[in-house]
This record gives structure tokens, sequence and C-alpha cells, in this order.
């Protein structure tokens, strides 16, 4: 029945056409185009709207076949999200209950605060900026993050204000390490917001794109906190590679950041063995002069 009825309006459609070449072409038109006219401009916009609801309906068919298709795959992606999810706390269960039996403890991590972001300079040497606390207590060589990766630390602390030092600046330095191959370095500020990583032996693989996170043993940031990729490798001095980092953070777009109340390794502690280490090496040189 549909298809005698598609070849019926089809037929008509075709004979109007005919007739309306068929007669003179006049300013005004004849009576008999106005009449055929008349009788084919419903049939063909009857045609037209079936062929515009065809249409929508493929278009419609397609979007639902590519939308359970997107479904599909993120029930797939949450599963093995969840199943990584199990794993994790399997190993976590783990690691406490070892933790348990051989008597040690890991730190507890600090919680934060938020701050604002009220100064920012970008136009001295010091890259730096201020940040306003509120009731929050700010402290010396609190780490101060986003959910990017690290910013910086704070270097002069004055309730409710504090002065974050950025990692970029050049008086600035983090122990990193390459996620990838977990080999530690030193990350210092290079300015114009991009840092070098040193102490990488040359016989180490690098590449560019490798992430970069904190090696968590300056005693100030804790460890896995993202800091930036890996732009380029070239080759440095005769021992180690001359690598420069990206940092994930865009400085002047900052406007809130987290900041941490991380129990860092205290300074008196530091000075000892630093004093220690300066004593052992005094006393080599010292060896090694008798010899």
């Amino acid at each position: 029945m549909n298809q005698r009825w598609n070849q019926a309006l089809l037929a008509a459609l075709l004979l109007g056409q005919l007739i309306l070449l068929s007669t003179n072409s006049t300013s005004r038109g004849s009576p008999l185009e106005g009449i055929v006219l008349g009788a084919v401009g419903p049939l063909a916009h009857a045609a037209t709207l079936t062929k515009d609801s065809v249409v929508g309906l493929f278009g419609s068919f397609r979007m639902a076949g590519s939308l359970r298709q997107d479904n599909h795959r993120l029930r797939r992606e949450l599963e093995d999200m969840h199943r990584t999810l199990v794993r994790l706390h399997g190993v976590e269960e783990e690691l406490t209950r070892l933790s348990r039996i051989s008597g040690y403890s890991r730190p507890e991590k600090g919680d934060f605060f938020v701050a604002d972001v009220v100064y920012v300079d970008n136009a001295s040497w010091l890259r730096s900026l201020v940040l306003y606390t509120g009731d929050a207590k700010p402290q010396h060589n609190q780490p101060v993050v986003t959910i990017r990766g690290l910013v910086g630390r704070v270097v002069v602390p004055a309730d409710p204000y504090a002065k974050v030092l950025l990692i970029t600046d050049r008086s600035a330095s983090v122990s990193a390490m390459i996620k990838r191959t977990r080999r530690r370095g030193m990350a210092r500020g290079a300015g114009e917001e991009s840092l070098l990583l040193d102490n990488i032996p040359l016989q180490e693989d690098v590449r560019p794109g490798d992430e970069v996170v904190t090696a968590g043993i300056d005693g100030v940031f804790p460890r896995g906190i993202p800091i930036g990729v890996v732009t380029s490798v070239e080759p440095g001095h005769e021992l180690f590679h001359r690598i420069r980092v990206q940092p994930h953070i865009e400085f002047a777009l900052l406007d809130q950041v987290y900041v941490f109340n991380e129990q860092v390794v205290p300074a008196d502690i530091k000075e000892v063995l630093s004093s220690k280490e300066g004593t052992s090496s005094s006393i080599i040189r010292s060896s090694g002069r008798q010899d």
C-alpha cells in the first residue's frame, strides 16, 4: 500500500511539472497554471515533510546508536576504575597491616586551608605572591598547591597574610623525581615560568613528556605533588642532562590556592644534620691531607 501511494505521488508530481513547463510563461500566468499549482503544491509540501521526517528519523537513530556506544564505553571505564580502586584499597590495607606488625607508623598528612591570592609579583626578578589567609595561621615553609600541582612555599607569614615564593623563582628549589623512572633530582626555578631539573645523570632515560613530581626528601614538600612536564632534554655538563620542565600551574591565573598544614622537618634537626655532614667532610679532607 505504501509503495503504491509513493508511486502515485511521484506520478502526480511529474505530471504537474510537465504541465507547468508546457504552459506559456507570462507575467501574470495562466488559469491552468494556477489550478496545477493549487493541486501539486500540497502534494509537494507533503513530500517535503515526509522526506524531512525520514531524514530526522534516521538522524535520531544514528544519535541513539552513538549515545549507546558512549554509554557502553563509560560503563566499561567506570568498571575499570572501580576494580582499580578495590585493588588500591587492598594494597592500603596490606600496608597498614604490615606497618602495624613492624611497629612503624607513617607521619600523618596535615590538612589544608584555602587562601585567596591578593597580589602577584610578575614584574621583579623575585617571583612571589601574597595570600589572604583569613582566620588560618600561616607558618613558615608551608607548601602551597592547587588541584593542578605545586605553587611554592610560604616564606613570610604575617597573619592574616602570607608571602609565597613561587617554584619558578631563581632562588627556589624542590626535591623532585621523574615519575616514570623514579630517578630523583633537584628542580630549581629558571624564571619565565619554567624550571630546570638538575642532577640527572646522562645515562638515565629521560624523555620529553615525562611527568615530574615532588620527591618528598627536602623536609618541606610531601611526596607525589605534580610539578610539571619535561619539555626538552639536552646534554649539559659532562655528567648530567640539562632538563627543562614546564610547570602545570599558570601563575598569572591564580586566584585561590590550598596551603598545607604539613609537618616539616624541624629547622634545628636539619641544622644538626648539616653540621654533622660538614664535620664528616672536614675529617675526610683532613685525613686525605695527612696521607
